[in-house]
């Protein structure tokens, strides 16, 4: 009897399936991705990003497509990217993004230094090969993302961190919340760029990003202004970050009251 009680608790269905839980739980844990492969992963993410959007900005000036041009280009460019690697690093691909996430405890501070480096290096080498494969036939400058009069300086910082806080609180929702849509995840922040970039890439450029910014800076040589696009993206990706995090926090349901009618 003993015998046959310790086969029919083997075979229980139950016990299979709990062990095959814990099978699959062990792999991820095993083979999670390492410090080096999402460094590696943002690096690519991020040339893909600045590649595209750049050479967008380089190629309007030869054929014009127009700003929303430019926005259609980077907002795919970000989908691809995160389709292709977000599942490796977590598709930040952003500086300002990086450093919101660690602030609401979302990612570790010690990978913060890694994942930044490696996203101005990718920034940096795209704008590099831009450069380097269109010779002199557009000056790279062009990629810059700049803001002249009559906007402020002022208005220029509180124009990127209000297109960074929708880009972030974007993020937050469908990327950090295990209640949010992740499937789409990627469609619906590549749209979110290219609703920012038509509203405000005429102004200052519209870049969200200081990658995005201090890339082309560093290969030209041409950093006016370049303050703007580090602190007001920083502050808009904060400030969303945090918002979010309030609003996500959910309470027990409350038993509602009764009803009565007469």
């Amino acid at each position: 009897m003993a015998d046959s009680l310790t086969v029919n608790v083997d075979s229980s269905p139950k016990l299979e399936l709990y062990a095959k839980q814990e099978k699959n739980i062990s792999y991820e844990t095993e083979h999670s991705p390492s410090s080096i492969q999402k460094a590696l992963a943002e690096f690519v993410g991020t040339y893909i990003l600045i590649f595209a959007g750049c050479g967008a900005a380089l190629v309007n000036e030869k054929l014009p497509i127009t700003v929303v041009g430019i926005a259609v280009v980077s907002g795919l460019a970000l989908t691809v990217a995160i389709y292709s690697v977000g599942h490796v690093s977590g598709a930040h691909f952003n500086p300002s993004v990086t450093i919101a996430l660690a602030v609401v405890q979302k990612i570790h501070f010690k990978l913060v230094p890694v994942y930044v480096v490696c996203q101005l290096m990718g920034a940096t080498l795209a704008t590099l090969t831009l450069k380097v494969l269109y010779h002199d036939k557009v000056e790279i400058g062009v990629a810059l993302t700049q803001f002249s009069n009559p906007t402020s300086y002022l208005e220029a910082l509180v124009w990127e961190s209000i297109i960074t806080f929708i880009l972030v609180l974007t993020i937050c929702g469908v990327a950090t919340d295990h209640r949010g849509s992740k499937d789409l995840a990627g469609v619906a922040i590549g749209i979110s760029v290219l609703i920012n970039i038509i509203i405000a890439g005429p102004t200052t450029g519209a870049s969200m990003n200081p990658a995005r910014s201090l890339g082309p800076a560093i290969v030209s040589g041409n950093y006016k202004n370049i303050w703007v696009y580090i602190i007001g993206p920083t502050i808009g990706a904060v400030f969303a970050t945090v918002l979010y995090t309030f609003l996500r926090v959910t309470k027990p349901a409350q038993p509602e009251p009764e009803s009565y009618h007469v």
